[in-house]
Order: structure tokens, then C-alpha cells, then sequence
């Protein structure tokens, strides 16, 4: 028998025998030799077969939408949810598209689930070459729409967690039209991850057709039975937008990235990446505003820190930085406006 010593050992020989064999691969060699040793230890653990299948699976499709996604990484895209029954001749299908075509004319691709209903109705809006699709294999939906069908932009997954990682982590921003069940799981987990800043701050627009108040019911019920309990803080309703008006929900997308970019933990610093930053007298301002957020010191301008200069991060940004309260998610979103305030030429990210 062998010690765990000599497993050690073992394992590191063949991590540095991959490696070499990856040497000219730009990639992380701290985080490489990670991925190596854990699905060795996995191996060496002697798992369940369903156990190993479900690593091996999920491992496999996301290096195959890794790999879909990887020449549109530059693109702004934005998220469409919503059902798969809705049918062509129905207000919400209509509304669906139009915002898909408002969205992909302003320079913004569309990604969809990549079935029937309000996912082709977004690819219809955007059309065939602004479109990318993850679809979910299911007994009864095998195939993806026709739109899509084909396209290299298009990736077939087995399990729902798996695509909805996809949905969410390539999207800057995101409408979620009625659905079912998984509608609703879908926009509950991107809520819960920008919620607990396991996510990136993003718009997330909640459309409803004129006359068909589905998302106003569920922002009711969020008021009354949740924020009432204190289930979830009243700043947690400013997550998320709710509308009937396409052309609100497209201003509101376009609204976010006026002056923000984007945000980067370093450490216990929240690092917030901008097109113009405050001047003095406006820091100040925020600071006063926007105390809160910071558990000590104060926000204060930065330029590039070491790790963003390392992997080449948004350097043309200016920048603030913090150390940030992690239990005030919900109030970044209200900093965010505030920055957008300090400029006024909407951009794409």
C-alpha cells in the first residue's frame, strides 16, 4: 500500500509531465497545476461511477462553451430568458423580438436558450448572426430552433447548472420575459448571484407586455411577503427593473455602462473600473453618500493595481477603490447610478 506521501509524489510527477506537454499554452500555471491535481485526487478517490460521469460531463461542456464563446469574449451580449410555449401569434412573442432588435441594433449580441418560444423570438429579433444559442437537451426538445440550428455560435449541454453558468457568466446585462419554472430559476439565481456579489453588477430588466402584469405580480409579491419579513433588504428590489416598455428596458441597459465598466475584487479591495472618474469635490460627495459600502477608510482613486496590470485588465479604466462591505451588494447597484450620473454618452461595455 501506498502512503499518501508517495500519492503526493506521484501526482506530482504526472501534473509536471502534463504541463511540459502544455508548456507554450497561455494559461495560469498555479491554476493549471490545480486542475490537474484535483482531477487526479477525484480519480485517486475512488468515486461513484454516476459521480465521475457527472464531473466528467460537466467538465466536458463547459470546455466545449468555453470554446463557442471564446471569439465573441469582446462583444457586449445580453441575456433573454423566458418561455418556451409562448407562441408566434402571441404579444409577448412580439415583444420579445423587438427587444432583441433594439438591442442587437445598438451593437449587443443575443443569447438565448436556444429552444422554441420567446428564446426564437429573440433570435428572430436579433437575427441569425447576432445570436448565440445553449440549448439544454431535453426528452422532448432535442433540437435547436432553426434560427440557430447549424451556427457555429451554438453549444448543446446536458445539465441545466452547467447552462445556466453559461447564460449568465458571458452576459453584461439581461430581459427576462414571463416563463415557467425555469424562468423563474433562471432569474431568481441571477438575482440571488448579484444579491451576494457572487456576480458581476448588471441590469437586469424585468419585461412585462402592456396589459399582462406577470413580473409586476412577482415584484408585488417580493414587497410583501418577502422585504416585509425581512427575507430580503428593500435595496434588493433596485436589482432589478420592471417594465412594459421595450424601449425603457433598452435605456436602462444602455443607461448602466454610460460610466461604469466593470468591477474586480483584489483582495478585500473592490476595485471599480470607469470611463471618467470623480473629480475631488464629487469623491467626496460619494464618500458622504456612499459611507455604507465601505467597512474601513474610505473610497479613494487608484490607478492599475499589480494583478490588473499582470493579466492586462481594463487598463485604459480609470479607477476607485474600497475595502467593500460584502453584506451591501444591493447598494452597489445605487453607487453605480451615481457614477453613470458623472456622465452622460451612453456606450456599450
Amino acid at each position: 500500500m501506498t502512503s499518501s506521501h508517495d500519492d503526493d509524489a506521484a501526482f506530482a510527477r504526472l501534473v509536471d509531465a502534463a504541463l511540459s506537454e502544455v508548456d507554450e499554452v497561455a494559461v495560469d500555471p498555479r491554476l493549471a497545476r490545480t486542475l490537474l491535481v484535483e482531477a487526479l485526487g477525484l480519480l485517486a478517490d475512488d468515486p461513484a461511477e454516476l459521480d465521475l460521469k457527472i464531473a466528467t460531463a460537466a467538465l466536458a461542456e463547459m470546455r466545449d462553451a468555453f470554446a463557442m464563446f471564446r471569439p465573441y469574449r469582446s462583444s457586449p451580449k445580453v441575456t433573454i430568458f423566458g418561455s418556451a410555449r409562448a407562441q408566434p401569434d402571441q404579444p409577448v412573442y412580439r415583444q420579445t423580438a423587438s427587444i432583441a432588435a433594439s438591442l442587437a441594433a445598438r451593437g449587443w449580441m443575443v443569447v438565448t436558450g436556444a429552444g422554441p418560444g420567446l428564446m426564437q423570438a429573440g433570435m428572430e429579433g436579433a437575427g441569425r448572426e447576432r445570436s448565440i444559442g445553449v440549448s439544454i437537451r431535453l426528452p422532448f426538445e432535442t433540437a435547436a430552433n432553426p434560427i440557430i440550428a447549424g451556427d457555429p455560435k451554438y453549444v448543446s449541454m446536458k445539465y441545466f447548472f452547467t447552462r445556466k453558468l453559461m447564460l449568465i457568466k458571458e452576459s453584461a446585462a439581461f430581459v427576462c420575459l414571463p416563463g415557467g419554472f425555469g424562468t423563474l430559476d433562471e432569474t431568481f439565481e441571477l438575482l440571488t448571484l448579484t444579491q451576494t456579489g457572487k456576480g458581476q453588477p448588471v441590469p437586469i430588466v424585468l419585461l412585462d407586455t402592456p396589459g399582462d402584469p406577470y413580473w409586476e405580480a412577482v415584484d408585488q409579491f417580493v414587497k410583501d411577503h418577502l422585504v416585509t419579513r425581512a427575507l430580503v433588504s428593500p435595496d434588493d428590489t433596485n436589482l432589478y427593473l420592471v417594465t412594459d416598455s421595450g424601449e425603457r428596458a433598452t435605456a436602462e441597459i444602455e443607461r448602466f455602462y454610460t460610466n461604469f465598466d466593470s468591477v474586480r475584487f483584489v483582495g478585500d479591495q473592490l476595485v471599480v473600473r470607469m470611463r471618467r472618474a470623480p473629480d475631488d469635490a464629487q469623491l467626496e460627495q460619494l464618500n458622504r453618500d456612499f459611507r455604507d459600502l465601505v467597512r474601513t477608510g474610505a473610497i479613494e482613486r487608484t490607478g492599475p493595481l499589480r494583478v490588473e496590470v499582470r493579466d492586462d485588465d481594463r487598463l485604459d479604466r480609470e479607477r476607485l477603490r474600497f475595502d467593500f462591505d460584502p453584506h451591501r451588494s444591493a447598494v452597489l447597484r445605487r453607487f453605480i447610478d451615481a457614477l453613470n450620473a458623472l456622465s452622460v454618452t451612453p456606450t456599450v461595455p
